[in-house]
């Protein structure tokens, strides 16, 4: 993804992520995909509740101070109450910026909120397992031609990802 950014050109990402007993830690915006790839790379896993709430709490926040064109989510897991959920990721929405939920495994719950969440948000879902490495890295390019370039370029692409998530978007 942050070398299709990179290609892309003009598109800045930010890294947020949570992990342990309410650490949510969020990168400044950078336009540099090496920076961020070696930041990333540099995250430590540690055991604790989800904090989906914050991510999209923080992506309204930075969506009303700087135009934002995509959340991306992956993650396996999800603790916290779907209705709340659901009502920020609609709020999202409405700003115009879709959620592109990722799931990785196969926890029905955890893919009935994420569409949920994706739905709301006129964004778009898919599953992937941990070593299908290749097909996230597919979706996350998709999603890096729709930030850079909204849905026209992710019409555009003929790639199954880019096809998948559009039909998905089309619906929302």
């Amino acid at each position: 993804m942050f070398r299709e950014a990179a290609s892309i050109g003009g598109l800045e990402l930010m890294l947020v992520y949570y992990r342990g007993l309410g650490e949510c830690v969020q990168t400044e915006w950078t336009t540099n995909p090496e920076q961020l790839l070696r930041t990333m790379q540099k995250v430590q896993c540690e055991s604790g509740q989800t904090q989906i709430e914050q991510i999209l709490t923080r992506a309204i926040g930075e969506t009303i101070r700087r135009s934002v064109n995509a959340l991306i989510f992956v993650g396996d897991a999800m603790e916290e109450d779907r209705t709340t959920l659901v009502g920020k990721a609609s709020d999202l929405g409405a700003l115009g910026v879709p959620a592109f939920m990722f799931q990785e495994g196969q926890d029905s719950w955890v893919e009935r909120v994420f569409r949920d969440i994706a739905l709301a948000s006129k964004g778009a879902y898919a599953r992937f397992d941990a070593g299908a490495g290749k097909r996230l890295g597919e979706l996350l390019r998709a999603v890096a031609a729709y930030a850079a370039g909204g849905a026209k370029a992710l019409e555009g692409r003929k790639d199954e990802a880019s096809k998948l998530l559009i039909e998905q978007m089309k619906r929302a």
